[in-house]
């Protein structure tokens, strides 16, 4: 059985599974199911990250695009928003190859349209299309039109917009590794006037997760740290839509707190954020409206249409991985910066910088003004939905909610759009929801301290097991 399924964003799966043949089919099928609907534009824009497999399977790519009469443009290794926003600007799809965050011996597709990324309904118009694709021969290599502008644009949108001393004396490591921005960020940061050392760079792929830390992330980046030399440390997943900040002390700020910065330095009027992000988006925020997804950037950015379409003004969205999505332009310092909704590394990274110098603090102290609470997460292995779907459906029943939770607190709220999530006294939550992409249960948890929050994890999944074996949550 093939392992390429579409997620949380894009196409992902085994390098073995989505070289050659399969990578030719799900792009002749994205071509002919949703391209071609588009109008006259018969351009399309191929891009990848710096993972072993990424260029060879561009390349397949842009042959499946000459088959459907497209035009193919190479524009290299790039990070993924800078490549949607040279869609935008053309008016033309694009195929980015990525597996973002995934270890080395995985990789993915994702797809744009001119608008912006591909919808839900377009990925099931894209398998529907794929029984059409075994007719086609043999495979042609028809090389792709270079094209070397795409990057330099992507810079020059945040050079120009925040100004040559935005950034004036901060002292900042930019941890390069494997990332596809890694020589961008640290160019773009010294010319806002940070002193800038580039560190860690990687000639072979390192899976930055920026949700999920790995423990020699976390220790490398404490140990750089620890000297004291830098008031932060920066850096971004494989494709570089989404960003890793540390604080002085090596800290990592979590993903959505950094949307949440970002929110409110863009002044923003609503928020959507998926249900995984932390609340004190609510109670910290400031914002006339925020609204909760299901996980996923395609999710997010039906939510800021639908805000906008319900009057919303200045509207934007993050998620708990930090990926921040601009719906709407905004003015920094009397300059536009135009809309770019899809997810991106860049700007929350430098509005998270700018926002500590703006208020005089450490990003710590930034931080801890937020009053964002921690949160912790942890999974359940080996839990297919035939065991989790049955107990979530039964946690969605208010009578079991709270005989279940009676342990740790009451229920107060509960979201059940994706997965359960619900709010207990206290302000705490405990978010129940089965992996996308794997037989797992996922339980996330936030309190006042960190120490609670992991409680509340390691309570929730033995809990929840309990529940499961025993019969209570099944049908």
């Amino acid at each position: 059985m093939s392992s390429l399924k579409f997620g949380t964003s894009g196409l992902r799966g085994l390098v073995t599974d989505l070289t050659g043949w399969p990578s030719y089919a799900y792009a002749r099928a994205f071509f002919r199911a949703i391209a071609t609907t588009d109008g006259g534009n018969r351009r399309v824009l191929i891009g990848r990250d710096l993972r072993d497999s990424s260029a060879g399977i561009a390349a397949t790519v842009a042959d499946a695009a000459a088959e459907v009469g497209f035009g193919a443009i190479d524009c290299g290794a790039l990070p993924t928003p800078a490549l949607a926003l040279e869609g935008f600007r053309l008016g033309a799809c694009a195929v980015m190859v990525t597996g973002s965050h995934i270890p080395q011996d995985r990789n993915g597709l994702k797809f744009y349209r001119p608008d912006g990324e591909i919808t839900k309904a377009d990925e099931v118009a894209i398998l529907a299309a794929l029984g059409d694709v075994g007719a086609v021969g043999a495979m042609a290599a028809v090389p792709a039109t270079p094209e070397t502008g795409a990057l330099d644009r992507y810079r020059r949108r945040y050079s120009e917009v925040f100004g040559a001393e935005a950034l004036t004396g901060l002292r900042v490591a930019v941890y390069q590794q494997s990332s596809v921005a890694r020589d961008l960020l640290a160019d773009l940061l010294a010319s806002l006037g940070a002193r800038v050392v580039p560190i860690g760079r990687s000639e072979t792929f390192v899976p930055i997760d920026t949700e999920a830390h790995r423990p020699e992330d976390i220790a490398f980046i404490r140990e750089v740290m620890a000297s004291g030399a830098y008031d932060a440390l920066v850096t971004t997943d494989g494709d570089a839509d989404r960003p890793l900040v540390a604080d002085g002390s090596g800290r990592i700020v979590r993903g959505d707190v950094l949307g949440l910065i970002t929110a409110r330095f863009l002044g923003a009027d609503a928020v959507v954020v998926p249900v995984t992000a932390g609340s004190a988006i609510e109670h910290a925020g400031g914002f006339r409206r925020v609204l909760r997804t299901r996980v996923g950037s395609p999710f997010v950015i039906a939510g800021m249409a639908q805000a906008q379409g319900d009057g919303a003004g200045i509207t934007v969205g993050f998620e708990a991985n930090g990926g921040f999505l601009l719906g709407s332009d905004v003015t920094i310092d009397g300059k536009r910066l135009p809309a770019l909704p899809t997810r991106d590394a860049m700007l929350p990274i430098l509005a998270t910088l700018a926002a500590t110098q703006g208020a005089g603090l450490t990003l710590a102290d930034l931080v801890a003004s937020l009053n964002a609470g921690e949160t912790a997460s942890d999974r359940l292995p080996d839990t297919p939905s035939e065991s989790s779907g049955p107990f979530l459906l039964q946690l969605g029943e208010d009578g079991f909610r709270q005989t279940f939770f009676r342990p740790v607190g009451t229920p107060v709220s509960v979201d059940t759009q994706d997965g359960v999530r619900v709010g207990l006294d206290g302000t705490r939550t405990v978010h129940f929801r089965p992996s996308g992409n794997a037989p797992e249960l996922r339980c996330y948890a936030e309190a006042g301290s960190a120490a609670e929050a992991e409680d509340l994890v390691r309570w929730g999944l033995e809990a929840a097991s309990g529940a499961m074996h025993t019969g209570r949550g099944k049908s």
